[in-house]
């Protein structure tokens, strides 16, 4: 994993400016859904998956740092986490996460890095409101 979760692997092919609305997405262990909305600003980097009807139409956000490959001819997103992983992460709203620094700090220690960072900044998060 890389050393920040807002990130793309440098090993993806991730490059920046691509538009992966749409393209298919692929846990470790099967198909999650497609990319429903991305971000690739440096340091707050992620996918809003839509999961269809596998997790009961819900959406999941994924930090760009699990993406381990992007597939342009094929328009899919390779992640390094498996469907159960997934299913269990933080529930997802878009109107009330995008921008929601607690549930980005949660994100940031559920996919293993720690204290998370601020949406947004790109730093470390302090607990603080900004």
């Amino acid at each position: 994993m890389t050393e920040h979760v807002w990130s793309y692997q440098p090993t993806s092919g991730h490059v920046a400016g691509t538009d992966l609305t749409g393209y298919k997405v692929e846990a470790t262990d099967g198909s999650i859904g497609k990319v429903d909305k991305h971000s690739d600003e440096v340091g707050d980097a992620y996918l809003v998956v839509d999961t269809g009807v596998w997790i009961f139409g819900k959406e999941v956000l994924l930090p760009a740092s699990t993406v381990v490959r992007v597939d342009p001819e094929d328009q899919k997103v390779f992640v390094d986490r498996t469907k159960e992983q997934i299913k269990n992460a933080p529930e997802f709203h878009r109107d009330k996460h995008l921008g929601d620094a607690g549930y980005w700090e949660e994100l940031g220690t559920y996919y293993g890095t720690g204290a998370g960072t601020y949406y947004g900044t790109g730093a470390p998060f302090d607990g603080r409101p900004s």
